[in-house]
């Protein structure tokens, strides 16, 4: 697989540019419908209502996202599992994976993402992403004629230009 550096490039540069979008949305306050100016409530506190706070209901939460897991599965058996670890090929899946996430945790008043949605998710990467490896390039010297190439071309072309430099104030005061 020679090109796989770049899959996973696009892999986890995909995936950061959603948690920083994901992240971004809430630390400005914003509702996912993107809605400018309009403040999200926290979870578990009705707008309008004196603020009293519901307690995340976690073993709801636990069978939430398995459904949202099931679901993400289900969507990614339509792709080939050789496209899996390029982002390209299954981003909207991915995108309403982490929706049905999120939509699932504010309806029983859960924060989102919290340790249980996190660690789901990190089970669903595992099973879904687990051969998604980076492969690290393993660098070589180049044969030592080319490294003494390299080398020595800077080299004279640096006492080259300083010859030149002394040459011509040598010569300035001919010309001027």
């Amino acid at each position: 697989m020679g090109g796989s550096s770049n899959v996973m490039d696009t892999c986890s540069g995909g995936f950061k540019v959603l948690l920083v979008g994901i992240l971004a949305t809430y630390s400005l306050g914003l509702e996912p419908s993107g809605e400018p100016g309009v403040p999200s409530s926290p979870p578990g506190v009705r707008p309008g209502v004196p603020r009293t706070v519901l307690k995340c209901n976690e073993s709801q939460l636990l069978w939430e996202m398995e459904v949202c897991g099931e679901g993400f599965k289900k969507n990614m058996a339509h792709i080939d599992s050789r496209h899996w670890c390029n982002l390209t090929y299954f981003i909207s899946e991915y995108h309403l994976f982490t929706k049905c996430t999120e939509d699932k945790s504010k309806s029983i008043n859960c924060y989102w993402p919290n340790p249980l949605v996190e660690s789901n998710i990190i089970l669903v990467h595992k099973h879904f992403f687990a051969n998604c490896t980076v492969e690290r390039a393993v660098w070589v010297d180049p044969p030592d004629d080319m490294l003494a190439t390299l080398i020595l071309v800077p080299v004279f072309l640096t006492l080259a230009m300083i010859a030149l430099v002394v040459w011509c104030s040598k010569r300035g005061d001919v010309m001027g």
